[in-house]
């Protein structure tokens, strides 16, 4: 079986990249013309979510789709990812089927291999996946069902097996 470390490194970095370039768009403020004053904000509570999701998948199969899926949760749980190579011994491992609809939305979680032995993980899996929705649409394959390993370390950090960094 060919070594997946190199394709996983370019994966990562471009998904980094990608995210970089959103970031520095973000703080990028419009200018104003000398002698105007900045307008107030026009809203002042909570602003409701974006209904749908944020983008679409062209995955042509469920293993394309997962990458799309794991790059989702990365994206909406930066803070969490264990970062570089995970330790041997892991706190969890669980393998878990996720079943999206065709506008992106978690219909189903299917246990493949649960980590019984901390069912705090298996919530927090769960929980995760469930507010991560809506995922990236899988607009070429209507619904999808994939699957992803999940990493756990015992600090609370994660990684998905499609994005890992490896183990020592």
């Amino acid at each position: 079986m060919p070594d997946s470390t190199p394709r996983r490194f370019w994966l990562l970095a471009m998904l980094s990249a990608a995210a970089a370039a959103v970031v520095s768009a973000c703080k990028t403020a419009p200018g104003i013309a000398p002698g105007e004053t900045p307008a107030a904000p026009a809203v002042t509570g909570p602003v409701a979510p974006p209904q749908g999701p944020a983008k679409s998948s062209s995955a042509t199969t469920a293993r394309a789709y997962r990458a799309d899926g794991a790059a989702h949760i990365y994206g909406l749980n930066a803070d969490r990812i264990y970062k570089g190579k995970m330790p041997p011994l892991l706190y969890a491992v669980g393998v878990l089927n996720v079943e999206i609809d065709r506008t992106g939305r978690v219909i189903r979680l299917d246990w493949m291999r649960a980590p019984r032995h901390a069912p705090e993980v298996m919530a927090e899996i769960e929980r995760t996946v469930q507010q991560a929705s809506p995922f990236p649409a899988p607009v070429r394959l209507g619904k999808v069902v994939y699957t992803d390993t999940w990493l756990w370390h015992q600090s609370g950090k994660f990684q998905l097996d499609t994005l890992t960094e490896g183990q020592n």
